[in-house]
């Protein structure tokens, strides 16, 4: 070899995230899922993340910290092309109302900075509702507990290992 050696081909391994409090949940529960990394955009939300790992935006759940008319937090799951109806989901829960947290309440309740929060692995306990249809999807992309990543699991991990509770609130 004239100039000197050749050099070694590197095999590069797939990006591998470090472990955050949902992706410890998850493998404490012994929830099967994959990793997905995308570039996050500030307000790209569940559209920039479809876009990014190019899957169904409506596959895509976007987890929601709301609070009720006594400032008792909740979580609601639903699908990134779809909104919540709150007065609805404050109807079906049993609450008079239910508004958005402030993002600094948000994330006081969940223990993750907006845009990254995950229902897996929150610093406060708060029961979870899930948009009935999620739990029958064969595949959901959903927070790892990061801004700009995505665990992709079966929908119906969030009734059967999170305890999440199925309401109809999509608008």
């Amino acid at each position: 070899m004239a100039g000197g050696a050749a050099r070694p081909t590197v095999m590069k391994k797939p990006k591998h995230e470090s472990a955050t409090p949902a992706t410890d949940w998850l493998k404490a529960h012994d929830v099967a899922f994959i990793e997905h990394s995308y570039a996050y955009v500030e307000h790209g939300g569940t559209a920039r993340a479809s876009a990014e790992l190019g899957v169904d935006h409506h596959t895509v759940v976007k987890t929601l910290i709301m609070e009720d008319e006594n400032a008792r937090p909740l979580v609601i799951l639903m699908c990134g092309d779809r909104e919540v109806s709150t007065k609805n989901l404050a109807r079906q829960t049993g609450r008079k109302s239910i508004a958005p947290c402030k993002p600094e309440q948000a994330q006081r309740n969940s223990g993750y900075m907006v845009g990254g929060t995950s229902p897996f692995g929150t610093r406060k306990k708060m029961p979870v509702y899930v948009e009935r249809e999620i739990l029958s999807m064969p595949r959901i992309f959903i927070n790892g507990g990061r801004r700009g990543f995505l665990v992709e699991i079966a929908g119906s991990v969030l009734a059967d290992k999170l305890g999440a509770v199925p309401v109809e609130v999509a608008i």
